[in-house]
């Protein structure tokens, strides 16, 4: 089978050259080795010239590639090849099958001259080649003439894509005062075309706009600085625009473009610099110590950290005015260390230099990075509160001192040109319970009350000192008054002493060591003495021995001790101080007897529990505390029983069930339901009462008893007085109950529908209609249906259809 391929599609010239003695004819072909007879191939040429074809023995598939333009926009299918197999002798019997990628869908055979034509236009980018197979084949019986072979049709490329730049727009950042050629960013274009075929896809880069700031590598897309030293104070941005040609930059290339935008970053190139050489600021000279006195700033033309300042005072000012930096701001505040005084000094001026705090020592040779300026402080005069000679006076008193006593003096100033009057004055906060005085004029401070150094030892005042003429300027000063011990106390116990002694003590023997306290404080120290009392000294069961350490022993003059004899012994002590004049007191130590193991613990302590000779055993008394018990329980039971005695839950016959309401939860069954309630009880009272029918449940047997049907006994409710009426009404009611002997045998709750008189115009309701003299006619509620018949027959002339 022959190839035979579109003469507009090669290129190659060796390949012409080959194939030039076939080209008249339109197709070539080549010889292939397969067969299944193994049989060599032979070409021969035959004399009759080159238009004679190649023959050989036995034919089978010549196959080869195919190639088409893509973006084809004729009109008619571009025709891509032939196939021709040698079997096919021209008579029709042979047919050719294509099938494959696109077989169907892009590529057509004729199945009669094996033309293939490309039926829709390709594009390359998105399917570069197509692989396709062929086969001859009987037209009758589609059985193989010639095996399946396959080829290849390949899309050639156009320049039909432009560069695209897939990560723009860019955005870059160089330094300021970078230089010259410094790399601020790469950018890249692709192209979608062949890049192994022509120059469709060899892309070149440009720069359109920024120039001449910078330039860009037209091979690589490295954007580099144009200029040196740009300078972001000047511009700070710059907004590029690169473009991208394919075809090598070449006429007729298609182009794309990228923006990048170029951003100065800062550098510490500029020194601060104040805006003024010269500041002035007034302060009062109250102003409190650690507030803000000025703010004084720098210009900086840098940004961030390269515009970060220091300031410092350098003179002046150190010690009476500091200076911190604003980090948000970078300020310089200036803040009060010491108090300011008028009439000391009224005036500072203070040097502030400012400095840069990140110098870049690239751009130390532009010079100095700092600046200084001047601030002056004029400090004004304000009228100042009196100010005390000394803020804290310490003072002392003896706590035996009388009342009105001098204590000591505190002294005041009015600080001012002035030099007004002070009124001294104690603030009570201070001195609740009125302990001191002050002189208002002088600032002595005496004694008001007696002292207790006991109750307070340390007392401390806060003496007010305001100026005669403005009494709002107000000084305050500090005393402290320490009251001095004098020994007023007497000596007593340490603590309360529980002293217990065994029955079996030996004579001699310790049974408790005591000491004492005293509230006073002597300068020296606490020094007790302890004795027994003249009145005791001689008794002969203990003996008191002092130990010279503030401390003394009771000891045992005798043994033998019995509880049963004395359960308790109280032995007086007494207790001298060291003072001036010497305080004793007389303290009560109470010894128990008890009853104590061979280790001297006690077990038992107090009076013996002695058992009465004609008395009843510990078994019988036992018992009758048991039997008493018993009897408590018992009666405890009962009357919680009969408290817990529950109602039965179904009524005796005898028991009285009067007083009870009885409720009726029965509802009614529609307009169609004529048995559970009478109608004719809501009708006009003075039409129709009937006491036999029960107002409250329905009755299940007649009501037998004798009542006059005259309507001369029935009373007229509207001929009644108002005042009358219901009563009338509800007597009759209850007659009526009491003599039903189908009334309930116990008093029930019973509902009447009555509305009383009304107007003059008589009630409104339908239900009064039978009684009245009206002329309405109701018959024809009886052609309405069952659903009527109740009414029919209440309002009607009787005459019921359904009857």
């Amino acid at each position: 089978m022959r190839w035979c391929g579109s003469g507009s599609v090669w290129r190659a010239g060796a390949l012409l050259a080959l194939l030039l003695p076939l080209w008249e004819l339109g197709c070539w072909g080549l010889i292939s080795a397969s067969g299944a007879s193994g049989t060599q191939n032979q070409n021969q040429h035959t004399a009759g010239g080159p238009g004679e074809l190649l023959r050989r023995h036995k034919r089978s598939w010549v196959w080869n590639q195919f190639f088409v333009l893509e973006e084809y926009t004729g009109e008619e299918p571009l025709y891509v090849g032939k196939l021709h197999s040698d079997v096919d002798k021209g008579d029709g019997k042979v047919k050719y099958v294509l099938s494959g990628e696109g077989s169907t869908s892009i590529f057509t055979i004729d199945e009669n001259t094996g033309d293939i034509h490309a039926t829709k236009r390709l594009d390359r980018e998105e399917q570069a080649y197509y692989t396709l197979q062929a086969q001859a084949v009987d037209r009758l019986t589609n059985i193989p003439v010639e095996p399946r072979s396959e080829f290849v049709v390949k899309v050639q490329d156009i320049n039909d894509n432009e560069p695209k730049f897939l990560d723009g727009p860019y955005m870059a950042g160089v330094p300021e005062m970078s230089a010259l050629g410094t790399t601020v960013v790469q950018v890249a274009a692709t192209d979608a075309d062949d890049p192994t075929y022509g120059n469709s896809a060899r892309v070149v880069y440009s720069i359109i706009s920024g120039q001449p700031y910078f330039s860009v590598d037209p091979k690589t897309g490295v954007v580099r600085t144009a200029l040196p030293n740009m300078d972001r104070e000047v511009k700070d941005q710059y907004v590029l625009v690169i473009q991208a040609k394919d075809m090598v930059g070449q006429m007729g290339g298609l182009s794309g473009t990228t923006s990048v935008t170029v951003t100065l970053t800062d550098v510490n190139d500029n020194p601060p610099r104040f805006s003024r050489k010269n500041y002035q600021h007034m302060v009062p000279e109250s102003l409190p110590v650690a507030s803000v006195v000025a703010r004084v700033k720098a210009l900086d033309n840098d940004i961030g950290p390269n515009a970060e300042m220091e300031y410092r005072i350098m003179e002046d000012g150190p010690g009476v005015f500091n200076i911190t930096t604003d980090e948000d701001t970078q300020e310089g505040i200036i803040i009060l260390q010491k108090p300011l005084d008028f009439e000391s000094k009224n005036s500072f001026n203070l040097r502030i230099e400012a400095t840069n705090r990140n110098i870049d020592p690239a751009f130390v040779h532009l010079g100095s990075f700092s600046d200084t300026t001047s601030v002056k402080v004029t400090v004004e005069d304000v009228n100042e509160p009196p100010v005390f000679s000394t803020q804290l006076s310490k003072m002392v008193v003896s706590e035996d001192a009388r009342v009105g006593i001098s204590i000591g003096r505190v002294s005041a100033h009015d600080p001012d040109s002035s030099n007004s009057a002070i009124r001294y004055s104690i603030d009570r906060n201070t001195d609740l319970e009125r302990f001191f005085n002050v002189d208002a004029l002088s600032g002595v401070i005496s004694t008001a009350k007696p002292l207790d150094r006991e109750v307070n030892s340390v007392h401390n005042l806060t003496i007010l000192a305001m100026e005669s003429h403005d009494p709002t300027q107000v000084g305050k000063g500090f005393a402290v008054i320490t009251v001095l011990d004098i020994n007023d106390n007497p000596p007593v116990f340490a603590i309360e002493y529980e002293t217990l002694l065994c029955e079996n003590a030996s004579p001699g023997q310790v049974i408790q060591t005591i000491s004492a306290v005293d509230k006073d404080e002597p300068p020296s120290g606490h020094r007790f003495y302890f004795a027994l009392p003249p009145s005791v000294a001689g008794n002969s069961n203990f003996t008191l021995r002092d130990n010279k350490d503030n401390t003394a022993s009771i000891v045992t003059k005798r043994g033998g001790f019995r509880r049963r004899e004395q359960v308790l012994y109280r032995l007086p002590v007494l207790i001298v101080d060291s003072g001036s004049p010497a305080l004793s007191s007389t303290n009560t130590l109470s010894v128990s007897v008890c009853d104590c193991d061979s280790d001297g613990v006690a077990q038992s302590c107090g009076a013996v529990a002695y058992t009465l000779p004609a008395g009843l055993s510990t078994g019988a008394l036992v018992a009758i505390l048991g039997c008493i018990i018993t009897l408590l329980v018992m009666v405890l039971l009962i009357v919680s029983m009969r408290r817990r005695k529950k109602e039965p839950l179904i009524l005796e016959e005898e028991r009285d069930v009067r007083e009870n309401i009885v409720r009726y939860d029965d509802e009614g069954g529609g307009e169609e339901d004529t048995e559970a309630f009478d109608m004719v009880a809501l009708r006009n009272l003075n039409v129709i009462r009937d006491p036999k029918v029960r107002r409250d449940v329905t009755p299940d047997t007649p009501t037998f008893f004798p009542y006059p049907r005259s309507s001369s006994t029935l009373p007229v409710y509207k001929t009644l007085p108002d005042n009358v009426v219901f009563r009338e009404f509800i007597w009759d009611r209850l007659k009526d109950a009491d003599v039903d002997p189908s009334a309930p045998p116990y008093d029930s709750l019973q509902t009447y529908a009555f509305e009383g008189n009304g107007s003059v115009a008589e009630s409104l309701s339908s239900l009064e209609s039978l009684s009245t003299d009206s002329e309405q006619n109701y018959d024809y509620l009886s052609n309405w249906g069952p659903r009527f018949k109740k009414l029919a027959d209440l309002y009607g002339d009787g005459k019921s259809v359904f009857s």
